[in-house]
């Protein structure tokens, strides 16, 4: 018998809360490992931590300097087409600044990290999770948030960060190659006038952000690879899903923290 429209919203819905509530648990589950665990004698695993810092940040480099290069020059092209005729080419050096500062470093870089990171994120735990190997740890009395989900997760929270500060200063050093070749402006001059642009909200905005992101994409591709149910072909399900999710998040979640720094001014 085929379900009412109204039936599959309701279910939909259901669905809906019913997985925010196991994102919650396991956001409450990774807080409790990494902030009152050691004070209950748990082992916090600071080299495993540190290993998937150096995979989501160091690896991640590249490939986060190549997209907000193009990006910063992308930016000033566009941007001095139109001041241009305005005779206010100047504002360039301004106007990418604030732009790949507040907006487009944190929130390319996630979605860069997204789909590098957090997918093999959960393909990792989700190819353990069918192959039994998370029930192994628990029994031998290895507890698998503490042992799996709290390294990968603290590790995107911190390289997240870092990468996007990297991205802002790349994006407006690739302004500045544009606005020194394309419009005859001094390096020294353009880099001045960014300088001059920025506040110290900005910075913090897009740092807030980026822990945002970073918690969002960890917190998402582990949950998605401890869900994942069935046989290996539920892995590449659970992987394509997890992705989908983190980027709508992070989306979601840029909204809110743009409205919460600069609205209310």
């Amino acid at each position: 018998m085929t379900r009412s429209p109204w039936r599959r919203l309701g279910a939909a819905f259901q669905n809906l809360l019913a997985d925010i509530g196991r994102h919650y648990q396991l956001a409450a589950k990774v807080a409790d490992r990494t902030f009152v665990g050691p004070w209950r004698g748990e082992k916090f695993r600071f080299e495993e931590t540190l290993a998937e810092v150096h995979r989501a940040g160091n690896e991640s480099l590249p490939l986060v300097a190549l997209i907000s290069v193009l990006v910063g020059m992308i930016l000033a092209m566009q941007s001095a087409y139109q001041l241009q005729q305005m005779g206010a080419e100047r504002l360039v050096a301004q106007l990418v600044a604030v732009s790949v500062t507040r907006e487009l470093a944190p929130l390319l870089t996630a979605i860069l990290v997204a789909g590098r990171v957090g997918s093999a994120i959960t393909a990792e735990l989700g190819t353990m999770k069918v192959s039994q190997e998370i029930d192994a740890l628990t029994v031998m009395g290895i507890d698998p948030i503490g042992a799996l989900v709290v390294p990968r997760l603290v590790g995107l929270v911190v390289a997240v960060p870092c990468l996007t500060l990297f991205a802002d200063l790349v994006g407006i050093l690739g302004g500045c190659g544009v606005a020194t070749v394309l419009l005859g402006q001094s390096a020294s001059g353009y880099l001045l006038d960014s300088l001059h642009a920025l506040e110290l909200e900005d910075l913090w905005g897009s740092v807030l952000k980026a822990l945002a992101f970073g918690g969002i994409i960890g917190l998402v591709g582990c949950h998605q690879g401890l869900e994942t149910r069935g046989g290996s072909g539920e892995v590449g399900r659970s992987t394509t899903t997890s992705v989908v999710r983190s980027i709508v998040l992070i989306i979601v979640a840029d909204l809110f923290v743009t409205a919460l720094l600069y609205l209310r001014h």
